[in-house]
C-alpha cells in the first residue's frame, strides 16, 4: 500500500510516496530518494531547497535520503557552451565561468553545511553536487552519516557525450563502498551504470573505507569485522527515459541489492531564461515545458519495484527496504560470490589516486621525517 502526502515546497507540489508494505519482522529500512529541480546558478537557494526536502523526508520517518546527479551546482541539460570542433564562442566560455562559480569545493563550506544537516535530522545523506577542483569541475557524489559526519566522494569514472567538455575524468580511488549501521551504501552516476566492470567493482568492494568513519561511533571491532559487499546501491541520474528503468531492474538483480535511482524533474522555468541560458535545438519550448521528466525509482534485490517510477513532478519517492531481501536473493544469484568463476574470469581495480604533477623532493622530505 502505498500513502501520497501532499506538502508544499519552493512553490510547488511536492508528493512523498511512501511502501508501508514490508515485513515487519525483518530489519527494515526507510529509504527516500528526492525527485527536484536545482535552482539554478544560485548553489545558496539549492542549499536551503535541499535543507527543506531533507526535513520533509525525515518526517515520514526516512533514514536514507539520495538526491539527483548534479543536484549542488545543476546539470546544464540543453547547453552546448558554444562548442564545436575547432573552436569555442565567448558565450559560451562566459557560461562555463558562472557554472564553475556555481560549483562547490570538496571539502568546503557547503560541504560543512551538508553534513550539518545530515547531523541536525539523523540521515544518512547522498547528494549529487558539481565538485570544483581547481578549474576543473567533477560530477561527483558526497556520503554523510547520521552523525553530521562527511564520509567520502566518487566521482564520475566517465562522463556522456558533451558532459566531457565541462567535467574531469574520476579515477579508480573514489569507488567506495561504505559500511553503516543501515546498510552498505555505494553509489555510480548515470550512464556509468552501464559500465559492467564499474559494477562489478563495486559488487566486489570489501575494503571498508574505515579512515573515513570516526570510531566514537564505530568499535574497531565492528569495523574489522566488516567485509560484505555493497547493499544499497545509490544510482543518481539525468536520464529520464522509460529504459532506463530496465537498467536499474537489471542492477537489482544482478547485484542482489537495493537500487536507488534519483532524478530531477525540471521545467524550462527552472533554468534562467534565454538569452542567458538557451537549450539548443529546443526553441519551441514554452516556460511549463518539461525538459527532464524525472522516473526515480526504488527497486527490490528481488527486480520488484518498491516505489515509483514517477513521471508526475517533484517528489519524494520513499519505501521499506527489508534488508532480509538481499540474503534472499544472493541465495539465487551471488555476482562475485558462488556465481563467479575467479579462475576464469577476474577484474582487477586501479583504485590508486593518480596525479597529474608528483614532486620527488617532497617524498624525500617525508622520507627524511620519517627516519
Amino acid at each position: 500500500m502505498a500513502l501520497v502526502v501532499p506538502a508544499t515546497v519552493n512553490d510547488g507540489p511536492l508528493f512523498a510516496e511512501v511502501d508501508m508494505g514490508a515485513d515487519s519482522s525483518a530489519l527494515t529500512v526507510r529509504a527516500t530518494v528526492v525527485q527536484a529541480s536545482t535552482v539554478f546558478y544560485d548553489t545558496p537557494a539549492t542549499l536551503d531547497k535541499a535543507e527543506r526536502l531533507l526535513a520533509e523526508a525525515t518526517s515520514f520517518g526516512s533514514q536514507l535520503v539520495v538526491f539527483p546527479e548534479a543536484f549542488i551546482g545543476g546539470y546544464p541539460r540543453g547547453s552546448t557552451f558554444g562548442v564545436t570542433i575547432g573552436n569555442r564562442t565567448a558565450k559560451g566560455k562566459e557560461e562555463f565561468r558562472k557554472y564553475h562559480a556555481a560549483a562547490i569545493d570538496v571539502p568546503g563550506p557547503e560541504v560543512d553545511r551538508l553534513a550539518a544537516m545530515a547531523g541536525k535530522y539523523k540521515v544518512y545523506l547522498v547528494m549529487g553536487v558539481i565538485e570544483r577542483d581547481g578549474y576543473t569541475l567533477y560530477c561527483t557524489v558526497l556520503f554523510f552519516d547520521s552523525q553530521g559526519h562527511y564520509l567520502g566522494k566518487h566521482r564520475k569514472v566517465m562522463p556522456t557525450a558533451l558532459e566531457r567538455i565541462i567535467w574531469g575524468f574520476g579515477d579508480g580511488s573514489t569507488i567506495p563502498v561504505y559500511e553503516t549501521p543501515i546498510g552498505k551504501i555505494g553509489a555510480a552516476i548515470c550512464w556509468e551504470n552501464r559500465m559492467p566492470l564499474l559494477r562489478t567493482a563495486l559488487y566486489g568492494k570489501v575494503k571498508i573505507q574505515a579512515h573515513s568513519l570516526n570510531p566514537r561511533y564505530y568499535s574497531q571491532q565492528w569495523l574489522d569485522e566488516s567485509h560484505d559487499r555493497i547493499e544499497i546501491y545509490c544510482a543518481p541520474t539525468a536520464d529520464s527515459r522509460d529504459i532506463w528503468q530496465a537498467s536499474m531492474t537489471h542492477i537489482a538483480l544482478e547485484g542482489g541489492c537495493f537500487v536507488l535511482s534519483a532524478n530531477q524533474f525540471c521545467r524550462r522555468k527552472d533554468y534562467p531564461p534565454a538569452p542567458e541560458y538557451e537549450f539548443s535545438g529546443a526553441d519551441d519550448l514554452t516556460p511549463d515545458s518539461v525538459v527532464c521528466a524525472g522516473g526515480s525509482v526504488i527497486i527490490s534485490p528481488s527486480g520488484n519495484v518498491l516505489a515509483g517510477p514517477n513521471y508526475d513532478g517533484e517528489a519524494l519517492i520513499s519505501a521499506d527496504l527489508d534488508l532480509g531481501e538481499i540474503a534472499r536473493a544472493k541465495f539465487d544469484f551471488d555476482v562475485v560470490g558462488h556465481y563467479s568463476r575467479p579462475e576464469i574470469l577476474s577484474l582487477v581495480v586501479r583504485d590508486n589516486p593518480t596525479k597529474t604533477v608528483t614532486f620527488s623532493s617532497a617524498s624525500v622530505k617525508t622520507e627524511d621525517f620519517q627516519k
